[in-house]
């Protein structure tokens, strides 16, 4: 089968595209032909080395994808024909993939496989983000850095499917289109984001904070919180750790919570499936639907996570695996 395989660690020019052999499942895998599958930044990272998962060189790339059983174990729940999403982690940009039973979730009907390839990963990454560590209630403020990308616009469409009022910080007039057309109630850029949240809040702050950027903002996130307030870390795309005066804490009864999705998830069996069903009736009805900014046959793989490596993505970038 044709697939895609990093052969250095160099970024997104080190991948290649070429025959491969086809995956045989497992006891506990579904074998599954792809249709589209998603590129998400640990794809990218994965292209550098950079993924606390370091694979053996040379090995295939694709986190997520949307498509078509082939093959499934006996009471897994899937049978041949069945149309699901799954995240295989690894051998996604591919056009069969095998993937833990664990990792294969149900496809609404009329979800396109588009939408299905751009859904586990961060939609279960907002699902985890604000119900299981953030605890966000219906009323409650949400304000969102990154909100043009993936994890981003999936914590804007979660919070509003969930009844929150949504603040979304962007780093251009066009990523707040984006973050608009996802839902946000509000959208301010960067530089003087906490004022402009403590403006829009009347001087209370905000519930809670996603930041899947870390960097320089994250003192300044701590300040846009109203009492009892949380920040959700999600990540450092901005590449600097920061750290935390944990007096500013005390003072205003605020908490900064971290949310790594996949380890949690790794260590409890079930839960990936549990999550994929609380959100099913709003994938169902179109309430969580990721926008999609690009699509690439899988000879442009290298151009596709490119797109992320520079910053240009607004929304997802999807690679078909069928068109060569």
């Amino acid at each position: 089968m044709r697939a895609v395989q990093v052969v250095r660690l160099d970024g997104p020019e080190a991948v290649e595209v070429g025959e491969v052999e086809e995956p045989k499942a497992g006891a506990d895998q579904v074998l599954i032909d792809v249709e589209a599958a998603g590129v998400v930044f640990p794809d990218l990272l994965l292209t550098r080395g950079q993924y606390q998962m370091r694979p053996e060189l040379p090995f295939l790339l694709g986190s997520e994808v949307a498509g078509t059983v082939r093959e499934a174990p006996d009471g897994s729940g899937f049978s041949a024909g069945d149309r699901v999403a799954a995240l295989p982690v690894l051998g996604g940009f591919a056009t069969t993939v095998a993937a833990s039973t664990e990792t294969v979730f149900p496809l609404p009907d009329g979800v396109s496989s588009d939408i299905g390839a751009c859904l586990p990963m961060n939609y279960l990454t907002a699902h985890f983000v604000l119900e299981t560590r953030a605890h966000l209630a219906a009323g409650e403020t949400v304000l969102v850095h990154g909100a043009a990308g993936g994890v981003g616009v999936a914590c804007i469409q979660f919070a509003k499917a969930r009844g929150a009022t949504v603040i979304a910080v962007v780093s251009s007039e066009a990523k707040g289109e984006v973050a608009t057309a996802a839902g946000a109630d509000h959208w301010v850029p960067v530089d003087g984001f906490k004022d402009a949240a403590k403006e829009l809040t009347g001087g209370r702050g905000v519930d809670v904070v996603v930041d899947p950027v870390g960097g320089d903002r994250f003192t300044d996130s701590l300040r846009s919180l109203g009492d009892d307030g949380r920040l959700a870390v999600v990540g450092f795309t901005a590449g600097e750790i920061p750290t935390v005066k944990v007096n500013r804490l005390l003072l205003n009864n605020t908490s900064v919570v971290g949310a790594g999705w996949g380890a949690y998830a790794s260590k409890r069996p079930g839960f990936m499936r549990r999550q994929w069903d609380a959100i099913r009736d709003d994938v169902a009805s179109g309430k969580l639907a990721p926008p999609i900014s690009a699509t690439y046959p899988l000879s442009q793989a290298a151009a596709a996570i490119a797109e992320l490596a520079e910053r240009r993505v607004t929304g997802k970038v999807v690679i078909h695996p069928g068109e060569q």
